[in-house]
């Protein structure tokens, strides 16, 4: 049984004027995933976020959100999105703000939908959900827009910066979100500049730079990037040197074990310099300025 994604991207261009922002950029996010876009500022993560939200109109290409034509009443019944610089009504409330965003996405979960969804980002006080927002810090207010994004139970959440504003526990039950998000069939776009929080959340990234998506990379149970460990270069410590291999097999390393013991040397450390995503991202950003600028 085919599976329709909850995001697809084919070949989406968006100019500016003479500021190309998109420049051929194709995506799929299925169903219980969470990608993570990285990518330096300029690089069009946020243009790609607003116009799978609707906000923005692509010059050509296909945006599709659970097949309906990104923009489109369907398309936008399905999402819910948190964007980076948002800014809710300073005199509401928080339980009226939540209960406004409520009549704006046609959700009938009533004070039973917004109950969960304060206590899942922690404000589900009562004293806290009677104050008005212009009052809240900026954690809190980042807080209750995730709450925002999740009105209506959408099919795909994207999250402009998330926790930009949040302490480490506000961090750790982003996490938790994400991980209920996934467990709940939700897809989810990240937009981040923290890599740490990339490592710990999302199953796969796509790394922009030129306006175009210019290397993808699926992340393992630990935050590693899948399939690095085969082409890493291994690093054997002895009594006398430090012995480096480029992408050595495992048959390569235990050769090369051998070799050293029966040279004389004695052992004192194998270890595989596995890339992490830091790495990754870096050498992806250095191999495209080594080829060019993307236009």
């Amino acid at each position: 049984m085919t599976t329709t994604p909850a995001l697809r991207l084919r070949d989406v261009r968006k100019a500016y004027g003479r500021t190309t922002a998109l420049a051929g950029v194709s995506l799929e996010v299925q169903p219980g995933e969470v990608l993570g876009l990285l990518g330096p500022n300029g690089a069009g993560k946020s243009t790609t976020m607003k116009i799978v939200a609707g906000l923005v109109r692509a010059d050509s290409g296909e945006a599709q959100v659970g097949g309906a034509a990104a923009g489109s009443p369907d398309a936008r019944r399905q999402i819910g999105y948190l964007a980076e610089l948002f800014r809710f009504p300073d005199w509401m409330r928080l339980d009226e703000m939540l209960h406004f965003h409520q009549r704006l996405a046609g959700s009938t979960g009533g004070a039973d939908e917004r109950d969960r969804l304060l206590r899942v980002v922690g404000l589900g006080d009562a004293a806290v959900r009677a104050r008005r927002v212009g009052t809240f810090s900026k954690g809190m207010q980042q807080r209750a827009g995730i709450a925002q994004a999740l009105v209506g139970n959408p099919r795909l959440v994207l999250l402009d910066e998330p926790t930009s504003a949040l302490d480490p526990q506000g961090r750790v039950e982003v996490r938790a979100l994400l991980r209920d998000l996934r467990e709940r069939g939700v897809a989810v776009v990240v937009n981040t500049h923290l890599l740490t929080e990339v490592e710990r959340t999302c199953d796969r990234v796509a790394i922009m730079l030129g306006a175009r998506v210019v290397r993808e990379l699926a992340l393992d149970a630990s935050g590693g990037v899948v399939g690095a460990s085969a082409a890493a270069p291994v690093l054997v410590r002895t009594d006398r040197a430090e012995h480096r291999r480029e992408r050595a097999s495992d048959d390569d390393v235990a050769t090369l074990v051998e070799q050293l013991v029966q040279a004389g040397e004695r052992v004192y450390e194998v270890r595989r310099a596995v890339p992490t995503l830091e790495n990754a991202y870096l050498s992806a950003i250095a191999e495209v300025d080594t080829q060019g600028a993307v236009p």
